[in-house]
């Protein structure tokens, strides 16, 4: 069974009474619809409606909630969401710096959850507290590349993005249904003006892609930079409007000095514009 363990990742539980509507009026997901067995990517944002912390969330058997997130800023969200309890009858538990292991394209261990974001570009991957997993993390990079899914540090940095940026509102991070969360105002206005100008694209070359933060460019001009790179494609956050004139132009796009080709993820529906916004 493919394989992989991220040691640089940390679990806490959230159980009370109040544990549901704590959450699903806080981050972005819809914990209401969030079905036993999956993880489901989450954020929690700051008023202005940026990234400020990025999790998968999962339910307990117990009826409360796993919170998985990188290791760095486990503590500072457990300290963030315990500012937001107030009366709330909620136990927020202590980070555990125990890694998680990751298992792909076959049955995956007893007590594994279904990464939803892989489900949404048609493959299959489980997450699972703890050591278990042995494989090459490159191997995992490279099926992140061609699924779409991004990850903190590797791809974008935590306050400098919002949801729309990082495909969360195509892949089960985000819901336009539920109530009121922090920052909901601003993607939702996001959302049905459609003014997300900055998606996750896929770069490919016929040569090996230069390293990560490499601008990505027209005419010298940067428009994105590269996340993950796995050999010869990787991915990138970059404006599509300027891209998809340049793609209608015939213009080159350079990542460094490598001519790459860019393309939005066929499993979100996402076409590149023809024209430029000019902002």
């Amino acid at each position: 069974m493919p394989s992989a363990f991220l040691p640089d990742r940390s679990h806490f539980a959230i159980s009370g009474h109040d544990a549901d509507a704590f959450l699903q009026n806080l981050i972005t997901t819809d914990i209401e619809g969030l079905a036993a067995g999956n993880a489901a990517p989450g954020a929690l944002l700051t008023p202005q409606g940026k990234i400020m912390f990025f999790f998968m969330v999962s339910r307990a058997a117990d009826g409360g909630f796993f919170i998985e997130t990188p290791s760095d800023g486990a503590d500072a969200l457990t300290k963030r969401l315990t500012m937001y309890k107030m009366r709330a009858k909620v136990e927020i538990g202590a980070p555990e710096a125990v890694g998680t292991s990751l298992y792909w394209d076959e049955a995956a261990p007893e007590g594994a959850n279904n990464d939803i974001r892989f489900e949404k570009a048609g493959r299959s991957l489980f997450r699972a507290k703890g050591q278990g997993g042995s494989g090459d993390l490159a191997e995992y990079d490279a099926l992140r590349v061609d699924a779409a899914v991004l990850e903190p540090a590797a791809d974008f940095a935590l306050g400098e993005v919002f949801p729309h940026d990082v495909l969360l509102d195509k892949n089960g991070g985000v819901s336009f249904k539920k109530g009121c969360y922090v920052g909901q105002e601003v993607v939702s206005r996001m959302q049905h003006r459609s003014t997300a100008r900055r998606r996750p694209v896929k770069v490919e070359a016929e040569n090996a892609l230069p390293p990560a933060e490499t601008p990505i460019t027209i005419d010298g001009k940067p428009i994105g930079a590269l996340g993950t790179v796995a050999g010869k494609a990787g991915l990138a956050i970059v404006r599509i409007d300027k891209a998809g004139a340049a793609i209608a132009a015939g213009s080159p796009i350079q990542a460094d000095d490598v001519t790459v080709r860019l393309s939005l993820p066929e499993w979100t529906g996402l076409s590149f514009p023809q024209v430029e916004d000019g902002e």
